[in-house]
């Protein structure tokens, strides 16, 4: 959670409704695992545009989300009971059915780089919800490091040789709105109790690949496209980009403070336009490389909690 909490009821086991952050012991190999969830959404935006057919966002959002959460589901052999078959549904739709099809939206419209940067509003977004939704004091800390991290995605956005196209932006912006709902709201619901971090990315994404599955038919139809590299890349998005890296992000949010967690997001970014460089033959500017030097700052800084407020918090604790 944030750096200062209204209330300090028992810790739950990790991963329950509540459940306290990770000890300061553990934080930083959670965060470094973590970090890899984010590094690896951001070859989505080099495996859309190099081996996807083009223009099918619903239908590559549905292949990322239904068959990768029907295996998640099968590994885990465990289906939601009561309330969790519609936060499954609420949380699959914000975290990857709307999410998915609008990263493809904005990845076909936008270089690599700019389109993954414009998720770094999302730790905005996520700050603010937690006030609302998980009742915390507003980390004054960590949303300056947001923001600042905005001023990189401003950096990389407004570079010379950036595609600025409406359509792409707007589609950026409102994936990382949806994403950072989601983050909050499963970092306010847990999981239930004896249901790992597998069975409850499976649970979203299957129900995500249902929201989607109608709309990807009709809207998209299946594309002609469809060769083996096309395979490799639906591979690679649903196993990797999908059921391993979510299974490990939903594992961090429920031991990590929620806002630190969205700012690992910045990670993207960098690894998108690195790969853009290398691979996609995309420019990159001064003014844009210091956008990502902004945005990597942003990230590492808000991992740390300020020691004035760090010593006040521990004096507050019983015992200190």
């Amino acid at each position: 959670m944030t750096d200062t909490i209204t209330a300090r009821p028992p810790a739950p086991a990790p991963g329950a409704p509540g459940s306290a952050s990770a000890p300061s012991g553990s934080r930083a190999g959670w965060t470094a695992l973590a970090a890899l969830a984010p590094m690896s959404w951001g070859t989505t935006y080099l495996v859309t545009t190099q081996l996807l057919p083009d223009g099918h966002p619903l239908f590559a959002a549905l292949m990322r989300s239904l068959p990768a959460g029907l295996l998640a589901v099968l590994i885990a052999r465990r289906l939601p009971r009561g309330a969790w078959w519609w936060k499954s549904l609420v949380l699959g739709t914000l975290n990857m059915g709307v999410f998915f099809p609008l990263l493809f939206v904005s990845a076909q419209r936008l270089p690599g780089g700019v389109a993954a940067t414009l998720g770094a509003v999302q730790p905005i977004v996520v700050a603010f919800l937690a006030v609302a939704l998980l009742r915390e004091r507003l980390s004054v800390w960590r949303v300056a490091w947001g923001a600042i991290g905005v001023v990189g995605v401003g950096m990389v956005v407004l570079g010379p040789e950036a595609a600025l196209d409406p359509l792409g932006l707007l589609a950026g912006l409102a994936g990382a709105a949806s994403m950072g709902a989601g983050v909050v709201l499963t970092k306010r619901w847990g999981r239930p109790p004896g249901v790992s971090a597998v069975g409850l990315a499976g649970w979203q994404l299957t129900a995500a690949g249902l929201v989607l599955l109608a709309p990807a038919l009709a809207i998209d139809g299946i594309p002609t496209g469809i060769d083996g590299a096309a395979v490799a890349g639906y591979a690679w998005l649903g196993i990797v980009g999908a059921l391993l890296t979510y299974s490990i992000w939903f594992a961090g949010i429920a031991r990590l403070p929620v806002t630190a967690t969205a700012l690992l997001g910045l990670l993207s970014p960098l690894v998108a336009a690195i790969l853009g460089a290398l691979v996609a033959g995309e420019s990159l500017s001064a003014v844009q490389l210091g956008g990502f030097g902004v945005s990597l700052a942003a990230m590492l800084a808000g991992q740390l909690t300020p020691r004035a407020r760090a010593r006040r918090r521990s004096a507050a604790e019983p015992g200190r």
